[in-house]
């Protein structure tokens, strides 16, 4: 029988729990395992050296966690993949399939912008040796070369809210990988393994925990992909802590209802945004290029939207300074509504020309809604705005706003 995507959201991780006698996950922190049989013990260890499970024995944490796996095997229940294979952060997820491309020979990557601002970093600093081209959705084809070892894409894209048709993006990859990040959408909007995606990177922080308290990755993919990044998790040692697989796995039940009232939100204030005087433009899934996604690849449009108030740079951090109940802060998909500037914080550390050709002005806004109500949020936002229209020369429109 195919259950709902809420049913799968709480009783994923949990088909063990009557044959256990628990009703909550367990949680194991053990950091080493006692040794019975020396025998099993060795065949554990080549199992996960190889990338498998282990053999009864799990040895050492930083091999394999049961509490990781559990989440593990929820995550990948609900992006529809084999398996899904969890870091100590999106960035260490990100670094472990970069790192798995190579070790095939394979040292070219296709990316398009924007990306996070850390992983355009990754990518770009050459610390990893890669060689990186970076393109537009149209160009992936062309850019395709024999030692392409994966096509990394984010959409919606950090933070412009950019959509690219995974589908398109899958044909023009061709037999290479095609890597989505997927933490904007969840896999409650869009499950690109569905769609042609090899590799679903999602920051697990942010909407997955979705309470602002744990920090993690996961990537959702095949049996192949997933016992590659195992070998590399194994080495580089970047697993996940279970205290953090326990508290995502306790996020994920609500992550059906937080996404979609979060969205139902933003909805409201993209369009109260696009009205109001003070603010200059508003960038929001269905809005501009690739409206047509949402409702096809996308469930809906989420719940980040990005907005530039009039004043530039100016006007963007009076915004920010008056704001009582949205919080300023890095970091999304959290039940509190967050506001950044991409710019200075998030993509501080990405080339000026590479943030002037994706967007990403100086008075660009990010905000990350939350589940406050709507009339509060609101209010918020309009002292701001009222703050940046306050900065402008006379003559500029007046910020009072009913709406």
């Amino acid at each position: 029988m195919t259950r709902s995507t809420e049913t799968n959201a709480v009783h994923a991780g949990r088909h063990d729990f009557r044959a256990l006698g628990v009703h909550a996950a367990p949680l194991d922190l053990s950091s080493t395992y006692p040794i019975g049989d020396l025998d099993e013990a060795v065949a554990s260890i080549d199992a996960l050296a190889a990338g498998g499970a282990p053999r009864g024995n799990a040895i050492y944490a930083r091999l394999h966690n049961p509490t990781v796996a559990r989440f593990e095997g929820a995550l990948a229940e609900l992006e529809g993949t084999a398996e899904s294979v969890a870091f100590a952060s999106g960035m260490a997820a990100l670094t472990a399939c970069l790192l798995a491309a190579s070790s095939q020979g394979k040292r070219h990557v296709v990316a398009v912008r924007p990306l996070y601002g850390g992983s355009d970093h990754l990518l770009a600093s050459g610390l990893l040796g890669l060689v990186v081209d970076w393109v537009r959705p149209d160009d992936i084809a062309a850019a395709v070369r024999p030692d392409t070892g994966l096509v990394v894409i984010e959409t919606p894209a950090n933070p412009t809210l950019d959509l690219v048709d995974i589908r398109r993006a899958a044909a023009a990859a061709g037999s290479v990988p095609l890597l989505v990040d997927n933490t904007f959408a969840t896999p409650i909007l869009q499950r690109p393994a569905e769609l042609g995606a090899a590799l679903v990177l999602h920051s697990a922080t942010k909407f997955l925990g979705g309470h602002g308290d744990v920090v993690g990755g996961v990537v959702a993919t095949d049996e192949d992909w997933a016992r590659t990044l195992r070998q590399v998790r194994v080495v580089t040692g970047g697993i996940l802590h279970p205290l953090a697989a326990y508290l995502l796995l306790r996020g994920l039940p609500t992550l059906p209802m937080r996404v979609e009232r979060a969205q139902e939100t933003a909805i409201a204030l993209a369009e109260r945004l696009e009205r109001h005087p003070a603010v200059e433009r508003v960038l929001y899934p269905g809005k501009g290029s690739g409206a047509d996604l949402v409702g096809s690849q996308m469930a809906g449009p989420g719940a980040i939207l990005a907005f530039e108030p009039i004043g530039g740079f100016d006007g963007a951090r009076a915004v920010l300074e008056s704001l009582r109940i949205i919080t300023p802060a890095v970091s999304l998909g959290s039940t509190d509504t967050l506001i950044q500037h991409p710019a200075g914080l998030t993509h501080r550390v990405v080339g000026e020309a590479a943030k002037s050709a994706s967007g990403i002005s100086a008075g660009l806004l990010r905000l990350s809604v939350g589940l406050e109500g709507v009339e509060d949020l609101w209010q918020d936002l309009e002292t701001g705005l009222a703050m940046a229209c306050a900065l402008e020369p006379a003559g500029r429109p007046e910020a009072a706003f009913s709406g």
